[in-house]
């Protein structure tokens, strides 16, 4: 069996100055030669639901109609073994002091993507990352991201540490699936209501989970690892 897993990464609010107080970062990861089995099932429900295999799944398109299509993505991550998520939420970001330690939101962004990822990474494996592309630096953020990733573990001829790469959520049905994740976890967190579709999402995942949303999970949670960071950096 192939060592290698695949990571699929995104972030809901990820803006300095969006007037959201709640970010949410999540990755979805799996097997390597679990990926296109999956990838398939994953177009089988929206052909089932007679969407076409092109239809970009965002928690923002989420509504009472097509509730049961994504309830239906959402029982095949529970049911598949292989399919895992993690997610670091930051419940208050309009309070972070970035200027008091000397960073900037970049930095900061940066720390944010190593929290998530770094605990998930075995030396004995390998992994390649893939994150939904937002701006044109873009690329140049990941460049970074997956230096530091590779030194934290030593892996300067990045054998542990294979890729960081951008790729277009349009083109992943695992990015996709991650953005699903994500935005239940966000809403949980925001302490939102009124669409229905959403409210039955995040009860789906909590009834079949058994977790709040809201609170750290273990960190040895293996199906659903959920860490609400408020650190260094975050005023009173």
């Amino acid at each position: 069996m192939s060592n290698t897993f695949n990571f699929y990464c995104d972030e809901s609010c990820h803006l300095l100055n969006d007037r959201q107080e709640v970010m949410t970062l999540g990755t979805v990861w799996c097997l390597l030669e679990r990926r296109r089995e999956i990838c398939v099932r994953l177009r089988e429900i929206k052909a089932r639901h007679n969407l076409p295999p092109h239809f970009e799944v965002k928690w923002g398109k989420v509504s009472p109609a097509k509730v049961e299509f994504y309830l239906d993505w959402l029982d095949l991550f529970l049911d598949d073994d292989d399919l895992h998520f993690r997610a670091v939420v930051i419940p208050q970001k309009s309070k972070l002091l970035h200027d008091a330690i000397g960073q900037t939101h970049d930095d900061w962004y940066h720390k944010m993507y190593f929290l998530l990822l770094s605990v998930l990474l075995r030396p004995e494996n390998r992994h390649q990352i893939y994150v939904d592309i937002k701006d044109t630096r873009s690329a140049q953020k990941m460049a970074k991201l997956h230096d530091v990733l590779c030194n934290n573990v030593l892996d300067f001829d990045r054998r542990i540490i294979e890729r960081v790469q951008v790729i277009s959520s349009k083109d992943s049905d695992l990015i996709q699936l991650a953005d699903l994740l994500i935005g239940a976890v966000s809403w949980a967190n925001r302490q939102l209501a009124g669409n229905e579709g959403k409210e039955r999402i995040v009860a789906r995942l909590r009834e079949r989970t058994g977790l709040s949303l809201t609170r750290t999970t273990l960190l040895n949670a293996d199906k659903v690892n959920i860490f609400l960071w408020t650190g260094q950096g975050v005023g009173a």
